[in-house]
């Protein structure tokens, strides 16, 4: 499957410029650096947490680990955990590792790591395993409104 249709219907109708990235079939976000030749910290990998009974998308850069205590502080959640693959079948009708960082197509809050905001651009999931999306971040922020914070850290 290509990148996916509601992302670029969702981006042209926001008039977001992007670029369409298509690369081998790659699982990572190492094997994505390795595969493009760049950077890990150029890459944003997005993590679907729960929090309590709630989801939300976290975008940190692939550089870095999500540190959960520092989210979990930040969600205010008594219990929090890196969603089951099962839920990305089930409630997104994905496959596990295709999910984008733009939380408005699943209708979540997204938590972004405030390093990735440094960055002039990024390459952001595109929804399959194949294709990802580079963009600017200021227009990445600007559309999608996450809350930034500091949770990640050095792997």
């Amino acid at each position: 499957m290509a990148i996916a249709k509601k992302l670029v219907n969702h981006l042209g109708k926001n008039k977001i410029k992007y670029e369409i990235l298509c690369h081998k079939i790659v699982y990572t976000a190492y094997d994505l650096a390795q595969t493009l030749k760049v950077k890990l910290n150029e890459i944003a990998k997005t993590l679907v947490v729960k929090a309590d009974k709630n989801y939300v998308l976290v975008v940190v850069s692939a550089n870095q680990m999500l540190d959960l205590g520092k989210l979990k502080k930040i969600l205010k959640a008594k219990k929090i955990e890196i969603a089951k693959e099962n839920v990305m079948q089930k409630m997104f009708k994905i496959k596990p590792g295709t999910i984008t960082p733009f939380g408005s197509l699943y209708k979540l809050s997204i938590y972004c790591e405030k390093n990735l905001t440094k960055l002039k651009t990024a390459i952001l999931g595109g929804g399959s395993y194949k294709d990802s999306v580079k963009m600017k971040i200021s227009d990445f922020v600007k559309l999608e409104k996450p809350v930034i914070g500091v949770f990640g850290k050095k792997r």
